[in-house]
């Protein structure tokens, strides 16, 4: 399958939105993307066009991205471009950039991190016991069997 895979560093526009639809845990959020240039007028570098996407997470990493990333936040997202075309009743074509999210991290290179690992969601299967670990005594460890007797009384 023919997929253009995108890595895409930026800064988190919108609060992520979480839903948990049947299908599974789903979050989206706006990116802002701005270029820089060198302006060799001013001497200075200088903010170029900036880009939109709405990047959409599914399963845990939705779950994660909710609970970590905040409006303004730097971050580097990898994923799968989708760019669709709408055309509304007598407007204008509307062209709209997706990523469908693969991995989403926090940018090292702008600040730091402190990652926590996610705990596992509790599975609905019912608890197994225990099992006995200990080891059977040894042989020789065990006090010696008493056969049995076999004398027999008589009436």
């Amino acid at each position: 399958m023919n997929e253009t895979m995108v890595c895409v560093v930026g800064n988190v526009a919108t609060q992520p939105v979480y839903r948990e639809p049947a299908a599974g845990p789903s979050a989206r959020f706006r990116l802002a993307v701005t270029s820089r240039y060198w302006d060799r007028d001013k001497s200075a570098w200088a903010d170029g066009h900036t880009n939109f996407f709405t990047v959409w997470a599914n399963r845990q990493l939705a779950v994660n991205a909710a609970a970590s990333l905040n409006v303004g936040e730097p971050v580097v997202v990898q994923g799968r471009l989708k760019v669709r075309t709408e055309v509304r009743e007598g407007q204008q074509t509307r062209v709209s950039a997706d990523i469908d999210a693969v991995a989403i991290g926090h940018d090292l290179a702008r600040g730091t991190s402190a990652f926590r690992r996610a705990g596992k969601p509790e599975l609905a299967a019912p608890q197994r016991p225990e099992p006995n670990w200990e080891t059977p005594p040894e042989e020789s460890d065990a006090p010696p069997a008493q056969p049995p007797s076999q004398t027999a009384t008589v009436t």
